[in-house]
């Protein structure tokens, strides 16, 4: 089969900036030496790019996830450009079509069936669509006159994002080939590469926690390197959430931008699905997971029947505790002048929240059995 034709443009692009990446920055590090002034400079627009990109580009654009202030939006669309991975119009098409079509080799633009090379960066080397671009997917973004504003200007504000602002923050701390270098070129490679590790690395490394229904995975190392982006088989499954880490331990930084900004006045309706829907669609998989090992252990049909013993109950419990803990926080939002009934709300909530730590300290001690007992035998 005849490979599409090489996107020269995007192809020398990533060529050059990398190869003067391993070797410019380097001989001039050595030859000159780099600051603390550069390479503070250097770790902020990093920075910049990378929440421009995840709760710009991605949740807020790309997902609705949120509602943001327009000076939030206008910084979001410079860093945007900053990062050079074209404007939001042509981001946010491609990455619907990705949640739309995912691992379709035909549709889904960055499809992780067709390996690792061609999710990273691949993709973007060859005319493998029509050539036409269809918009017809972002019909709500296009009537954001910000939006409008960065792509009729991208070129001009990629073009001052990676280089004007790079040497002009080089010129204030004394070197502007030091600012070019670092918080020019290095920043750039360096951002696209980590961002472009969510269409890969996020697709192939790490656990299926909450679906099986595309290979996205979860992995905190590759959100560590993505500002939060590597929970991405919660992302799969619930892509409207405005959160990606759902724990307080996950590191999220994104999320926690997001909620910050929603206490200074710059985000509003952040949307968050029900712990409900997350703990089940948690359970469901550990279940599957489990019938499936069932088949492989000595008096298999004790162990099923144990499983769906515990599952059932699980389920239950989830449900009583989803029911009291929301009649709870109702209750304290409506500030009850029933004294008596408020506190048997607030009794009632923390009986099923009680009750559901201990049901699920039973399914984790059977799926730790299924994982360590095989050819066991039921008690």
């Amino acid at each position: 089969m005849e490979k599409p034709p090489i996107k020269w443009t995007n192809t020398l692009l990533f060529s050059l900036t990398g190869f003067f990446a391993v070797t410019l920055v380097p001989w001039y590090g050595f030859t000159y030496g780099y600051s603390l002034y550069d390479w503070i400079v250097f770790v902020l627009l990093m920075g910049f790019c990378g929440i421009s990109i995840t709760a710009g580009y991605h949740r807020l654009w790309s997902h609705k996830a949120y509602k943001a202030h327009p000076v939030l939006r206008t910084i979001f669309a410079l860093g945007g450009a900053c990062a050079l991975q074209n404007d939001v119009f042509n981001w946010a098409s491609d990455h619907r079509r990705h949640h739309a079509f995912v691992d379709n080799n035909d549709r889904d633009p960055y499809s992780a069936g067709r390996g690792l090379w061609y999710s990273h960066i691949g993709w973007m080397l060859r005319h493998y669509d029509s050539g036409t671009r269809d918009f017809s997917n972002i019909k709500d973004l296009q009537r954001d006159p910000i939006l409008r504003w960065q792509h009729k200007h991208y070129w001009s504000l990629m073009l001052g994002m990676n280089i004007a602002l790079p040497a002009f923050l080089g010129w204030l701390g004394g070197s502007i080939m030091g600012g070019l270098l670092l918080a020019g070129l290095l920043r750039l490679v360096l951002s696209q590469h980590l961002t472009w590790l969510i269409n890969s690395l996020a697709h192939h490394w790490g656990k299926q926690t909450f679906s099986k229904k595309s290979s996205a995975r979860d992995n905190p190392i590759v959100a560590l390197l993505t500002y939060g982006e590597g929970y991405h088989n919660f992302h799969h499954t619930f892509q409207w959430d405005y959160r990606n880490g759902i724990r307080c331990w996950h590191y999220d930084p994104t999320k926690w931008l997001i909620a910050f900004c929603s206490w200074i006045g710059l985000t509003s309706d952040l949307k968050r699905c029900s712990p409900l829907s997350i703990e089940t669609a948690r359970l469901e998989m550990q279940y599957r997971q489990a019938t499936e090992r069932c088949s492989a252990l000595a008096n298999a049909d004790k162990w099923h029947e144990r499983l769906e013993q515990e599952y059932e109950q699980l389920k239950t419990t989830l449900q009583l505790w989803a029911q009291s803990r929301q009649s709870w926080y109702e209750a304290r939002a409506s500030e009850l002048n029933r004294k008596w009934e408020h506190l048997q709300l607030r009794d009632s909530y923390r009986e099923a929240r009680y009750r559901l730590k201990l049901q699920r300290q039973r399914w984790r001690n059977l799926m730790h059995s299924f994982a360590n007992t095989p050819g066991a035998a039921v008690a």
